[in-house]
């Protein structure tokens, strides 16, 4: 396999990075709705609530507020963390991250899975892996490798 294709291979896994990181930033503003139910019940947008309630409606609330606003934040990271890995990925720079961001990819199924696979099995070709390290800041500052 010559070097073009294996670039080739990078610039498309680096696009559906991009569109992947999208669709994994829109997912995760699917829990607002129950944040938005959530600061109602805090604020008290449900009516008044009585002393002798069960269960108080604010601790309920509180719980519809953190456990939403967690899975918010945790999708957007993974949605930044993909999308700079699609940035790295077009630049052949940091090869660990990319290897580690195309493993947590998977989770996000089916999208997330099939790109990160397949970037998996770009990135472990031993002529991908001499592209990112010819750009790695030793070698672009001229110092010689270890070998």
């Amino acid at each position: 396999m010559t070097t073009n294709q294996d670039e080739q291979y990078l610039q498309i896994l680096s696009i559906f990075h991009f569109i992947v990181g999208g669709l994994t930033a829109l997912f995760a503003c699917f829990p607002i709705f129950h944040l938005a139910i959530g600061l109602g019940m805090l604020t008290g947008g449900f009516g008044p609530t009585s002393p002798d309630e069960p269960f108080p409606v604010q601790l309920f609330g509180l719980m519809f507020v953190i456990i939403p606003a967690m899975i918010i934040l945790m999708g957007w990271a993974l949605a930044v963390a993909i999308v700079a890995a699609g940035y790295f990925l077009s630049k052949r720079q940091k090869y660990t991250f990319c290897l580690v961001v195309a493993g947590v990819e998977c989770i996000f199924f089916p999208f997330g899975t099939v790109l990160g696979v397949f970037t998996i099995i770009v990135l472990v070709r031993p002529t991908v892996k001499a592209l990112f390290e010819a750009r790695s800041p030793a070698n672009l500052a001229g110092e010689v490798p270890p070998s």
